[in-house]
């Protein structure tokens, strides 16, 4: 079943000319699918179309979700300074009327499922920058969402901690299973999360192709060390050259 799509979608901007487009992607249930491309073609503005912050110019966005079953991570985290880790992955259900004591209780619960139980009452500042990207992972996980955009949110971490965290969020993905999709510059990145890859062009980003990787998620132990991994990361770093107007 078809849980959003963008169906030729353009983007404009007045005094910038278009951004986007036009550009058609669809995801369906349970299935996870990344975005690549070159930098400003058009890859975050297609996750803020599809998250309803943003509309298009010309084109239909359709998403099946009903409120509060869409849920978006940013490159940063976002986090209320002033208020605990569980404050802020409560936000979501307190902003939808539910009860303060029934909102932390599902907030605690998100929290155990990032590994974060015993950072509770810590602050944005005393969390390291895995943390609070985990903190921000449980605040849009706690509603349940049906369809999670993630917009690079691996961008500022270290590799361990990257690799780490996109393990996690296969893990996580196994318990409700929502449409992800997942927007990133870096193309082993996008193999190991994804299993279909929408390779973008240059700005206005259109898409240039789109590439399958192993449907079986989440990634076995060693994942990266396989042939068919090195395969799809190849045909893909292949067509962003290609994309760019670059030899191969």
């Amino acid at each position: 079943m078809e849980v959003a799509s963008l169906a030729a979608v353009e983007v404009e901007y007045p005094g910038r000319g278009k951004a986007l487009g036009p550009f058609d992607l669809s995801v369906e249930e349970g299935e996870i699918v990344a975005l690549v491309g070159p930098s400003g073609c058009g890859k975050s503005t297609a996750l803020r179309l599809l998250a309803g912050l943003e509309q298009p110019t010309r084109g239909t966005v359709t998403r099946t979700p009903g409120r509060g079953e869409t849920s978006v991570v940013f490159q940063s985290p976002n986090l209320m300074p002033w208020a605990s880790a569980l404050a802020n992955a409560a936000l979501p259900l307190e902003l939808d009327g539910i009860d303060k004591t029934e909102a932390r209780r599902q907030a605690a619960d998100a929290l155990a499922r990032v590994g974060l139980s015993g950072a509770a009452a810590a602050k944005p500042a005393q969390l390291s920058g895995g943390m609070a990207m985990r903190v921000s992972l449980a605040r849009a996980l706690v509603t349940e969402p049906r369809l999670l955009l993630l917009d690079e949110p691996f961008a500022a971490l270290d590799e361990i901690t990257r690799r780490d965290l996109a393990a996690d969020i296969h893990t996580l993905w196994t318990e409700t299973r929502p449409a992800v999709i997942f927007v990133t510059h870096n193309v082993e990145e996008a193999v190991y999360m994804a299993s279909r890859v929408v390779v973008m062009s240059a700005s206005p980003g259109r898409t240039f192709s789109v590439v399958p990787t192993d449907p079986a998620l989440p990634r076995p132990p060693h994942f990266r060390t396989t042939l068919e991994f090195r395969s799809a990361a190849e045909a893909i770093s292949r067509d962003l050259a290609l994309s760019m107007g670059r030899a191969a």
